[in-house]
């Protein structure tokens, strides 16, 4: 409720809960994107995004809370707007960029950013809010205009005849490619297939083209995953990507099927088409089933072998006399360290065998999240001497989640950062609450991950190639991670240059959300 004390108005919980609610409710209604960055933290996290945020960028809450923005740029780092946007937080300023930023897939889309500093009552900055807008239609125009209308003209005459040559062209290719493809009208009447197809499913063009795809073979096409594709998805004219369907085809058996669906609209007689692509994946999806059960049985039938040797060897340092062979004693020893490095192989083997069958459990209790961080750091720290770990920051004392899983992030993340940075000794673990998200950094100043590389690193068995010359090991200990923070709901992610070192970044999210 409301009251009158001494001339000024005093407003309740209530009252503040509503307008804030109402307030969080006119943001994401918004068409534009909006973001805060709490600009008290270590490079500037996003703390909020409104919905629109979401559609234009292609990134969850989730991928989005704790990244600076300028993860939206990826490696098209060279754009002077980046300059003009560093030197307005320098400065703690208000400034406007047109700048091209990557959705999530990959594709470019032109953003117009409004950028405006918010400062406390003293004129400090705390907070920056941005609002964002595709401007990418526009941008296009914008383009098509600087086009001379005259050499167009000129051009009619050569493109005709390019087109007819590039026509026939893309006729060759779609018939040798080795992939199924299937072009239909809008009411998935099939207008033509390639040779592949006929090949794979076993039938002639004339009885598939100017036919209903759902009555081809007597309605072994009337695939309900298919119906749904064409009938439900497709009309939102977005593309449909790695779409899996299975079915039994009356003729050819079982077939496990990748299909990637495109609306294409076209101008005149062709106009409003449906390309269909469709690889089978059955064989290569029964020789992953294969290796992942190999790997699973291999594992378990390495590990007790390997857990009696480990008891013998720990047997021979109980009773090995005092005064034993020097020799005798560093040849136990350097047995121990070499099962002890094996153990720890097979262990990551059989945590993805685990991840690949989907066994692999969370038992979430609560915890002290800030601890755990610490007590793992000084487990790290007393068994190097070539590099001192630093923490700053706090995150939580009470988290839900599997904490055994969890110190297993923290060592490989800390593992790495020593192992990929020799000719460095420092490396800093940051620890801080982002909106609702705890997130969590480990930085070395060491080798550096190149771009490409750094698509890949959370691979399974994926090694950086002259790392993998460099360092032993499988490539499997980030992929383990990057499965486990997932599990919790949260998100992992790499920044790194050659050369100058990597940041390990992960956000967990505080509570349970739907979209974890």
């Amino acid at each position: 409720m409301e009251s009158l004390n001494d001339g000024e108005f005093s407003f309740s919980h209530e009252t503040i809960q509503r307008d804030f609610e109402l307030l969080t409710k006119a943001l994401d209604a918004s068409m534009s994107g909006i973001v805060i960055t709490d600009n008290q933290q270590p490079d500037n996290p996003i703390i909020y995004c409104n919905d629109a945020f979401e559609r234009i960028s292609g990134y969850v809450r989730r991928e989005i809370i704790g990244r600076n923005c300028r993860f939206l740029q990826q490696e098209d780092r060279n754009q002077p707007e980046r300059e003009i946007i560093r030197k307005a937080l320098q400065k703690n300023e208000n400034c406007y960029v047109e700048i091209r930023n990557y959705r999530k897939n990959g594709t470019l889309f032109w953003n117009e950013l409004y950028l405006s500093a918010i400062k406390d009552n003293e004129g400090k900055t705390i907070y920056f809010i941005g609002v964002q807008n595709d401007i990418s239609r526009r941008k296009k125009a914008e383009l098509e205009l600087r086009q001379q209308k005259d050499q167009m003209e000129r051009q009619v005459q050569e493109r005709t005849r390019t087109l007819k040559i590039n026509e026939e062209y893309l006729s060759s290719i779609v018939q040798t490619v080795r992939e199924s493809l299937i072009v239909l009208d809008p009411d998935s009447h099939v207008l033509s297939v390639n040779e592949h197809f006929l090949r794979t499913f076993k039938v002639t063009r004339a009885e598939t083209e100017d036919r209903l795809l759902f009555e081809l073979g007597d309605g072994q096409w009337n695939i309900p995953q298919l119906r749904e594709l064409l009938e439900k998805i497709l009309p939102t004219n977005n593309p449909v990507e790695d779409f899996e369907v299975e079915y039994d085809f009356p003729h050819i058996g079982k077939k496990l099927m990748l299909l990637n669906a495109h609306r294409i609209e076209l101008e005149g007689e062709y106009k409003d088409r449906i390309l269909i692509a469709i690889e089978d994946i059955t064989e290569r999806r029964s020789i992953e089933k294969r290796k992942d059960d190999f790997l699973s049985i291999a594992s378990h039938e390495l590990k007790t072998p390997l857990t009696t040797i480990k008891g013998y060897v720990q047997m021979m340092n109980k009773l090995m006399p005092e005064n034993s062979n020097l020799r005798f004693k560093d040849l136990v020893g350097k047995t121990e360290s070499y099962v002890n490095r094996l153990n720890n192989l097979i262990t990551e083997l059989l945590d993805v065998s685990k991840i690949q069958t989907g066994y692999i459990e969370l038992h979430k209790e609560n915890f002290d999240f800030n601890k755990m961080v610490y007590d793992a750091v000084e487990g790290i720290q007393a068994g190097t001497k070539t590099h001192h770990i630093t923490i700053k920051g706090k995150a939580t004392d009470s988290y839900l989640g599997d904490e055994t899983q969890l110190v297993q992030v923290i060592n490989n993340l800390l593992a790495n950062a020593i192992k990929y940075s020799p000719n460095a000794n420092e490396i800093l673990v940051y620890l801080s609450l982002v909106s609702d998200y705890l997130k969590v950094s480990v930085t070395d100043y060491g080798m550096g991950i190149s771009s490409e590389d750094q698509k890949k690193v959370f691979e399974r068995f994926y090694r950086v190639g002259d790392i993998q010359q460099r360092f032993p090991g499988m490539g499997i200990g980030l992929y383990v991670c990057d499965q486990i923070v997932q599990r919790h709901g949260g998100s992992l992610w790499i920044e790194s240059e050659k050369d100058k070192g990597s940041t390990f970044s992960f956000t967990l999210p505080l509570k349970e959300r739907a979209d974890a």
